[in-house]
C-alpha cells in the first residue's frame, strides 16, 4: 500500500514553527489504515506512521480507530526510512491513561477496578489498561481477611476468591514514573459513611451482637444484622486476656457499647464498660500483708501471672519469687499451680496488685543446737 507524503505549500517561518519535535505529543487524522500501521495527516503538513507495538494503546481511547479520527500520537523520530515521522500510540495513550488516573485521584471519584490476582499482601486490580494493587490492610472491614494467628498462607487464601470480582475503589497513590497504582476501598466515601452511622447510632449507644470472628487483637462483632464492629482485647474485660478466645467464643451473644466511630467508618465497641469495674472495691476484699492463695496463669520472664479469682489477678516479680538468681521460674512452679502469696502493693487505679511467695513464707528457724552455741558464746563473752 502506497502513501504519499502530504505537502502543502507555507511560508517557510510557518513550516519551521509548524514542524514537531521528538517526544512531543502532537494531534493528527487517520488518512489511512493498514494491516499493521497506521497513516496520519500532521499539520496537512507531514504524514506519520504508527505501526507494530507503538499501535499499542494503553488508555483505550484509540482502540478502534477508522479514517478521519483525531488521535493524539507522541514523535518518536522525525523521518524514518521511508521519509514518515515515526510515532507511537503506545507513549501517547500511556500519558493519557495516567494523566486520567491523577485526574481520577485529584478529583477523589471513586471508580470499579478488576481483581485480576492475589498475593499474601493484597489484591492485583485492573483499570482500563493499567494495573495496580491494594494492599491487604486498605480492604474494608467485611472483606478483610480475618486469620487466627496472622497465618499468610491462609490470608492468601481468602484472598483468592476476590479474584474475577469488581470492587469500588479510589487511588490513593498514583506514580506514573514509577508506574504504581494503589488503591483503597476503606477510603470511599469514609465521610459519608461515618455520617450515616451517626445518624443511626451514637457513641454511648449499648446493643446486643453476636461473636462472627475471633483473631488475637480482638472480637469482630456483628449488630442489627449487617453492622461491625471491633471490640480490641483490652476492651473485653477488665482481668488480664492473652487471646479474646480464651473468654468468648464465635456465636456467642453480648451486649456492646459502642465508644467510637471513626472517619472511615469503622465502629469500636468495648464489653468491659457494661461491667462495674471490680478494682473499685478491691480494697474491701483485699489489704495489704494479707497471705492468698493463687494459680499461676501465665510465667515470663519477669514473673508469674496470678489469679486471685475470676475477676482480680495480680504479678509476682521474678524479684518476689526467688531470693536466688535464676533463668528458668519454670523450675519454681508450673503454669496451674495453686501457690500462697502475700499482698505487697495494690494500685486500684492502674488495676494492678502486687504479690511476694518470698514474703508468704514463714522464716527458717535456726536448729536448737546452733541457738544454744551462739548463747553459750555470748554468756561467756
Amino acid at each position: 500500500m502506497a502513501v504519499k507524503q502530504i505537502t502543502i505549500k507555507k511560508d517557510y517561518n510557518t513550516l519551521i514553527q509548524s514542524m514537531p519535535r521528538v517526544n512531543e505529543l502532537i494531534e493528527g487524522e487517520v488518512i489511512e489504515i493498514g494491516k499493521n500501521e497506521i497513516y496520519i495527516n500532521i499539520e496537512g503538513i507531514l504524514t506519520g506512521v504508527i505501526r507494530g507495538p507503538e499501535l499499542y494503546d494503553e488508555s483505550g481511547e484509540f482502540s478502534d480507530l477508522k479514517k478521519g479520527d483525531k488521535v493524539s500520537t507522541t514523535v518518536l523520530e522525525l523521518e524514518n526510512e521511508k521519509g514518515f515521522v515515526e510515532l507511537s500510540l503506545r507513549y501517547a495513550s500511556h500519558q493519557k491513561a495516567w494523566n486520567k488516573l491523577e485526574s481520577i485521584a485529584k478529583n477523589k471519584k471513586t471508580v470499579m477496578v478488576k481483581i485480576i490476582g492475589a498475593n499474601k499482601g493484597g489484591l492485583l486490580i485492573q483499570y482500563g489498561k493499567i494495573q495496580g494493587f491494594m494492599p491487604v490492610s486498605q480492604l474494608k472491614h467485611e472483606h478483610y481477611p480475618r486469620v487466627e494467628g496472622g497465618d499468610k498462607n491462609k490470608i492468601l487464601e481468602k484472598l483468592k476468591k476476590f479474584v474475577g470480582t469488581e470492587m469500588e475503589v479510589k487511588f490513593i497513590t498514583v506514580d506514573e514514573k514509577e508506574e504504581k497504582l494503589i488503591v483503597s476501598e476503606k477510603e470511599i466515601a469514609s465521610k459519608q459513611k461515618k455520617e450515616s452511622k451517626e445518624k443511626q447510632y451514637k457513641v454511648g449507644d449499648v446493643v446486643e451482637g453476636k461473636i462472627t470472628g475471633l483473631v488475637d487483637f480482638g472480637a469482630f462483632v456483628t449488630f442489627d444484622k449487617n453492622q461491625e464492629g471491633l471490640v480490641h482485647i483490652s476492651e473485653i474485660g477488665w482481668q488480664r486476656i492473652d487471646h479474646p478466645q480464651d473468654i468468648l467464643s464465635i456465636g456467642d451473644k453480648v451486649k456492646i457499647k459502642i465508644i467510637e466511630i471513626t472517619e472511615d467508618g469503622k465502629i469500636s465497641l468495648s464489653i468491659r464498660r457494661l461491667i462495674e469495674d471490680p478494682w473499685k472495691d478491691i480494697k474491701e476484699r483485699y489489704s495489704i500483708g494479707q497471705k492468698v492463695k493463687g494459680k499461676i496463669l501465665k510465667i515470663n520472664a519477669f514473673g508469674f501471672f496470678v489469679e486471685l479469682d475470676s475477676e482480680i489477678h495480680g504479678l509476682a516479680h521474678v524479684s518476689e519469687i526467688t531470693a536466688k538468681p535464676t533463668k528458668d521460674l519454670n523450675k519454681i512452679a508450673k503454669t496451674g499451680d495453686v501457690l500462697e502469696f502475700k499482698i505487697v502493693s495494690i494500685e486500684p487505679k492502674d488495676h494492678r496488685l502486687g504479690l511476694s511467695l518470698i514474703k508468704a513464707k514463714p522464716k527458717e528457724q535456726a536448729p536448737l543446737s546452733q541457738t544454744k552455741t551462739k548463747q553459750t558464746e555470748k554468756d561467756e563473752t
